[in-house]
């Protein structure tokens, strides 16, 4: 009997309970993967709350980011076999030792990337991807804003817009966080907690604002967002860390300097098996090249999933984290 992380009621840390699960043989066009490691992500916090809805009901086992060793493989798969080093962002289900996983929905790992590396920056490097290259794509020169730059995606963001010619600027709540955005690509820091930071992004781009802004960040960071854009800029939504925005009237968008907003999913950029292999191997390709450096800054065991959504609630977590089964 394998062992995973389970729901069965949405609310705080402690509804992540450590229990026997079944792993069932995988069927038709599914691989069976044993963890070597798994992702954590603020998406499981979302899920565990109930803010997203449990895809199949509860129980639910959560996770969307893994790495691990092919074991064993259903009737029709011919992309993987037994042994093969692979990785995936989605579907949810990755708190757990093994499990069963559609074929198309994993990717193999390079020689070069180690596991616990590739289990911590699928779904962040992922979304760094879509963001920076198919969002919004970034061109020498641009000037972008990331709130929450030194989180999981944020470092990446930082890395990989830089070596594109951007002029980055970052948002964080802490000294110790603002250095690390520094050290990650980011040309200007903005402590939250000190400085206004509509004033300081206004300051720095010389009153005309920036080409786009990333937002995870949600209800704090709104509307606030918006003032930080030039004219006809992108207001890119893609999370809700602080809790979710309110309704608005679209109004705003025009008064603002006829704004365009967008709310994208990670889950809609790489819905086709072309897109996810494009997306995972321009990733792999940044990072293997040093263009892009993945620092795993915390670690849990699997079973202290609890411990680890309370540090990443509080704030307390920088970067990428893993979970260890």
């Amino acid at each position: 009997m394998m062992k995973a992380i389970l729901v069965s009621k949405c609310g705080g840390p402690e509804v992540l309970e450590w229990r026997d699960h079944e792993v069932g043989n995988p069927g038709p066009g599914e691989v069976r993967i044993r963890h070597e490691a798994v992702g954590l992500n603020f998406i499981d916090v979302y899920y565990r709350t109930g803010l997203y809805p449990a895809p199949n009901g509860l129980p639910l086992v959560p996770g969307n980011e893994g790495a691990g060793i092919v074991t064993a493989v259903g009737e029709g798969v011919t992309l993987f076999k037994e042994g093969d080093r692979i990785a995936y962002a989605g579907p949810i289900g990755a708190y757990t030792s093994e499990r069963v996983i559609a074929a198309d929905r994993i990717v193999k790992v390079p020689e070069g990337i180690e596991l616990d590396v590739a289990a911590g920056m699928m779904l962040k490097g992922m979304t760094a991807e879509y963001l920076l290259r198919r969002t919004y794509a970034i061109q020498p020169g641009d000037k972008i804003l990331y709130h929450a730059a030194a989180g999981g995606v944020g470092l990446i963001v930082g890395q990989w817009a830089k070596a594109l010619g951007a002029t980055v600027i970052g948002t964080v709540g802490s000294e110790e966080k603002a250095k690390l955005a520094q050290a990650n690509g980011y040309d200007h820091v903005i402590n939250y907690r000190t400085e206004d930071f509509v004033e300081r992004v206004r300051q720095i781009t010389d009153g005309k604002g920036v080409d786009v802004v990333y937002d995870s960040v949600g209800k704090d960071t709104f509307p606030g967002s918006l003032d930080c854009l030039r004219p006809r800029g992108l207001w890119t939504s893609f999370g809700q860390s602080s809790g979710p925005i309110e309704p608005f009237n679209i109004g705003i968008l025009s008064q603002k300097g006829s704004l365009f907003a967008t709310r994208p999913t990670l889950f809609s950029y790489i819905a086709s098996r072309a897109d996810l292999e494009a997306s995972a191997n321009a990733l792999f390709n940044v990072v293997s090249r040093g263009v892009v450096k993945i620092g795993i800054n915390q670690r849990y065991p699997l079973a202290e999933a609890a411990r680890a959504h309370a540090d990443l609630e509080a704030r307390k977590t920088t970067g990428t984290t893993v979970l260890m089964p």
